[in-house]
């Protein structure tokens, strides 16, 4: 799968804003099945609404994306299968158990088994957690369930805006192992967003926003 940006501006930034941007406003950006990318820029520099349009949860840009040359406009076919997406707000069920918010996306596609989710609820350190309500967990346990939820379908590329934000530096070591352990078995493509380097992930391309 191939993803092109085609002089994407979002309507609420102006060209002074964007002006310096690797992305934005560029005749063509491509992000490539198999690679890992980083988007680096300081808060409010619109690296969650650039991963909201690439995902079509908003729609608020000039300019085009097109997926293996198919335009904006069909992305919500992808998503059940191509493109998983970890929120920088979790967007977890709060009165759902851990287990629950995971499963729930995996029903829509089959992807793990119930042994499988477990396998990874273990992994994160969550399985004294697994029928914990969303609402009782720290910040940094809901960012550990969300990264968990993605995992669980197929994908071609995952989002991750700014995934580690509320994560201790163990638990980043341990959460980037299993993230590129499931991307290198899907060969799928990573792109992520965060306000400085990452040291803890080899990325094939850094752009800055």
């Amino acid at each position: 799968m191939l993803i092109e940006l085609n002089n994407i501006k979002p309507t609420y930034m102006s060209d002074a804003e964007i002006s310096a941007s690797d992305i934005y406003m560029q005749e063509s950006v491509l992000f490539e099945k198999g690679k890992k990318y980083l988007i680096k820029a300081n808060s409010g520099h619109g690296k969650t609404s650039l991963l909201n349009f690439i995902y079509g949860s908003n729609n608020n840009f000039n300019g085009t994306i097109n997926y293996n040359g198919i335009s904006n406009n069909k992305v919500f076919d992808f998503r059940k299968s191509k493109i998983s997406y970890v929120f920088q707000d979790f967007k977890l069920f709060p009165n759902l158990t851990v287990f629950e918010n995971i499963q729930l996306k995996n029903t829509l596609t089959n992807n793990k088994t119930v042994e499988e989710i477990d396998i990874f609820i273990e992994k994160v350190l969550l399985g004294h957690k697994r029928n914990s309500l969303v609402k009782k967990l720290s910040l940094g346990q809901k960012q550990r369930v969300a990264i968990i939820r993605a995992l669980c379908q197929p994908f071609e590329f995952i989002l991750l805006d700014e995934p580690f934000s509320h994560l201790d530096r163990e638990n980043i070591k341990l959460i980037t192992h299993i993230i590129v352990r499931e991307v290198n078995k899907q060969n799928a493509s990573l792109i992520m967003t965060s306000l400085d380097e990452m040291n803890v992930l080899t990325f094939d391309k850094v752009l800055n926003l």
